[in-house]
């Protein structure tokens, strides 16, 4: 059956995993008494938003969120994209409506594409060469498709978690342990810095996915997921190639552009409350639902309209997330309305 409307979330689980499974270097894990809390306010997020599509990040384990779907009554509902999630690392996953899903797309993404290189010798005498040797994502590119209606192309979803702002770990290296003095000064400044470089290296490697899925063709997409930077970062800047934003009745679109739901809710409101993490008390917004111009209200080959973005964000001000076992992202949930131009 054709839709007429379309809905979808980009929620981090906050390390979904079952009890007792070990989280990076925490080899005790979650306990009994706050896996059931993390199920059960998990479970009620999904029950209370109901969308069509639902991209996660941090899953450890595929058997935990069967056990949110089922706590949630939607087992039925829902198909299940996380193969990977086996408890032995951390993954993108997806929930999507079982009439929406295309069966056997979907796939994740591990390896850079081969179009991607990060070298140069400058672009002048005075600077000097550069080389990022990066081969592949922290966390695997979840990609898929739906389709939403039979007399349109599929849309093509992507689920994505770029690196952290947190300053790599560098005092773990052996460079670092040959020389600590030298070094420990400097231990945050350089752990950003290769965050930095490893977050910026991966939208890269995404964009240039995009580019060769987007340019030349009608083909609907969403980007959807913790990109763990803000709206006018870098980051978004290389995923969206910063198109322009239309007002009034001008018309247009960019063939190779993405556009972020944080903008297309701003030009609709009259104050700016959109967060999805706070840290020492600064509110950024990490979280991200990106779209092509077939989403884009002023797109000449718009497809579906604009209806909407809500975030769910009181959580974040609990003491405990582990306690009451809410996640420590905002979860973003936004709204489409079939409405061709």
């Amino acid at each position: 059956m054709d839709r007429t409307t379309l809905s979808v979330v980009t929620f981090n689980l906050y390390n979904l995993n079952l009890p007792g499974g070990p989280m990076y270097r925490d080899e005790e894990g979650w306990s009994p008494q706050e896996y059931a809390a993390k199920v059960a306010w998990s479970a009620g997020v999904l029950a209370r938003l109901a969308p069509d599509v639902v991209g996660l990040q941090e899953l450890w384990h595929v058997d935990a969120l069967r056990d949110v779907l089922v706590q949630a009554g939607l087992e039925e509902e829902y198909a299940l994209l996380a193969d990977p999630a086996t408890g032995a690392r951390i993954v993108c996953a997806a929930l999507v409506r079982r009439d929406l899903l295309v069966p056997g797309t979907a796939t994740w993404i591990e390896d850079f594409p081969e179009d991607l290189r990060l070298e140069s010798g400058g672009e002048d005498p005075q600077t000097p060469d550069v080389s990022v040797r990066i081969r592949g994502f922290s966390r695997p590119v979840l990609r898929f498709d739906i389709a939403p209606r039979q007399d349109e192309p599929a849309t093509t979803v992507y689920v994505c978690h770029l690196k952290s702002k947190a300053p790599t770990q560098v005092w773990r290296e052996g460079w670092y342990d040959a020389d600590r003095d030298r070094y420990k000064p400097h231990t945050t400044a350089i752990g950003s810095a290769l965050s930095t470089i490893r977050r910026t290296a991966e939208a890269a490697a995404l964009r240039v996915v995009l580019t060769a899925q987007l340019k030349g063709t009608v083909t609907p997409v969403m980007v959807l997921g913790d990109l763990n930077d803000g709206q006018h970062s870098n980051t978004l800047n290389l995923l969206t190639e910063q198109p322009r934003y239309l007002v009034g009745d001008s018309r247009g679109g960019g063939d190779n552009a993405l556009y972020t739901a944080q903008t297309l809710q701003q030009y609709r409101d009259t104050r700016d409350v959109y967060y999805t993490h706070v840290f020492q008390d600064l509110r950024e917004s990490l979280d991200h639902v990106l779209v092509s111009e077939q989403f884009y209200d002023h797109s000449r080959r718009r497809r579906w309209l604009f209806d909407g973005l809500t975030i769910d964000n009181d959580h974040l001000h609990t003491a405990d997330h582990r306690a009451d076992g809410s996640t420590d992202h905002g979860v973003v949930l936004v709204r489409f309305r079939h409405a061709p131009a």
